[in-house]
């Protein structure tokens, strides 16, 4: 019976029974909810055995759901490591890299000639997305991060933690007087990242009581819609200064107070262990070192 199941719907039923979550699961497979629904009914109809309880929350394997799933995980590990396996026998040097739009746009590509000048032979690929990525499932080999740093079971490399600068378009700051303190900035609309944070923590910083105001304003999903938003005349914007140096040498952005603040959260490359073995992956990470080195 084994033999005429689909593989597709052994898969589903791995990553559900992992994950507890139809949701998850579809995530993870890329698939939509309704696909994986119709996979594990496909399996349950085909064993006549129900592989799953539905709960309020989720989903949770039943006795023979929970008998069958260990060794089917690690069925599907051991096909992900003989085709890792395969890829590497291959020979060629490709390097996935996935790394926030920000980051990429702004620091990561431009500087990128210089080492595709050093290693020609090394195939690059920059996957640009602010969503997190399973460095095995996805087939990414580093992954330039933004956060506190904390990836557990995965090899991390600190690269550099921004400084934030205030920001904002010409034409919003034309005729008005130069800002003296950072309390001038709350007069202003304020542009904010996912969390909101960053302004109240700039401001506590530079010894200014907590304000209502500096929750308040517009949100964006990273840096570089900040600085779009900004450069639009929306608002004030907290951004790296490495990532407004070119809208404020254009003439798109001026910075309004020089009061720079280290940000909570720095860069971080992340590996799987061990992928500093290959010499691809040694490349690039020894040549960034270097780059954020040369940008200190």
């Amino acid at each position: 019976m084994s033999a005429s199941l689909p593989l597709q719907a052994l898969r589903t039923f791995v990553e559900v029974g992992q994950r507890g979550s139809i949701k998850a699961a579809a995530e993870a497979l890329h698939v939509t909810s309704g696909a994986v629904s119709q996979q594990i009914k496909l399996l349950e109809e085909r064993l006549g055995l129900v592989l799953f309880t539905r709960e309020r929350h989720g989903v949770r394997l039943t006795e023979a759901g929970a008998a069958a799933h260990p060794a089917l995980l690690e069925a599907f590990a051991r096909i992900e490591r003989a085709i890792d396996a395969l890829e590497a026998f291959k020979g060629r040097q490709a390097l996935t890299i996935s790394t926030v739009p920000a980051f990429a746009a702004s620091w990561l590509v431009p500087r990128l000639g210089r080492f595709k000048q050093r290693y020609p032979l090394i195939e690059v690929r920059v996957e640009a997305t602010s969503a997190l990525v399973d460095l095995r499932r996805d087939r990414v080999d580093v992954a330039l991060r933004h956060g506190l740093g904390e990836y557990p079971g995965l090899d991390v490399m600190h690269l550099m933690a921004p400084v934030l600068v205030p920001v904002a378009s010409p034409a919003l700051m034309a005729g008005r007087h130069a800002f003296d303190a950072p309390e001038d900035c709350l007069g202003y609309p304020l542009l904010h990242d996912a969390d909101r944070a960053d302004w109240p923590l700039w401001l506590a910083a530079h010894g200014v009581a907590a304000d209502p105001r500096a929750e308040r304003g517009t949100v964006l999903e990273d840096d570089y819609l900040l600085i779009r938003a900004a450069a639009a005349g929306q608002g004030l914007a907290l951004v790296p200064q490495e990532y407004a140096q070119e809208e404020i040498a254009a003439g798109r952005l001026v910075q309004v107070l020089d009061r720079p603040w280290p940000a909570r959260f720095a860069y971080y490359l992340v590996t799987l262990p061990a992928a500093a073995q290959r010499p691809e992956v040694r490349a690039f990470m020894d040549w960034i070192r270097q780059e954020v080195q040369g940008a200190a």
